[in-house]
């Protein structure tokens, strides 16, 4: 069973093309941790709210992760990192065309 992370935190920027620049060499990073299946970038610039969800093979994995990053942002500055960690109904998500894999 895969396991998904919802991950939001308040951030002043970058933003669109410029959070890009910024932090291609951390998407690349993320890509080799331990478990890690994908990832969903998210950012509002409205409410100045990043963060992403993101796709484990196991809970722990996601969890692991979970504590690794919000103490990552910390050192950037950011707190308050909202973070949770769901299973995934694999049945009713492949109805929905939910991407599990």
């Amino acid at each position: 069973m895969a396991y998904l992370l919802q991950v939001d935190f308040k951030m002043d920027g970058p933003f669109g093309d410029e959070m890009t620049e910024a932090f291609s060499d951390l998407a690349k990073s993320i890509t080799e941790e331990e478990g890690f299946i994908w990832k969903i970038w998210t950012e509002n610039v409205e409410t100045k709210e990043a963060g992403g969800i993101y796709l484990f093979q196991t809970k722990e994995a996601a969890e692991k992760y979970l504590k690794m990053h919000t103490e990552r942002l910390a050192g950037f500055g950011i707190t308050g990192v909202n973070g949770k960690v769901f299973a995934i109904n694999e049945k009713l998500s492949e109805i929905t065309k939910g991407p599990i894999q």
